[in-house]
């Protein structure tokens, strides 16, 4: 099993802190941005150290958010200005 390192969660942490409002990233392209060979570990990442990030701001390459997110996230998105057009993020046009 490969270990995250602290040097690798406070990169994750660095790039979905620097996503503006308005945009999203993948957790793939976090994933690829830090080095990481996985973008589940982002996503574990992401469950246990995100309060203070704009968790919101990070998506499935599908567009789509987490269903137990879906209704909150989407809204914060949208208040963002973020295009979603049938619950589903633009990414096309959203992601940075």
């Amino acid at each position: 099993m490969a270990v995250t390192t602290e040097e690798q969660v406070e990169k994750v942490r660095e790039l979905v802190a620097a996503i503006p409002p308005g945009r999203v990233s993948t957790y793939g392209d976090i994933a690829a941005a830090a080095g990481l060979s996985s973008a589940r570990t982002v996503g574990w990442i992401m469950r246990i150290d995100s309060a203070d990030l704009p968790w919101h701001r990070v998506i499935g390459a599908s567009g789509r958010p987490a269903a137990h997110l879906a209704a909150r996230q989407l809204r914060i998105l949208a208040e963002e200005g973020v295009p979603i057009v049938d619950g589903r993020v633009v990414l096309r046009t959203a992601r940075l």
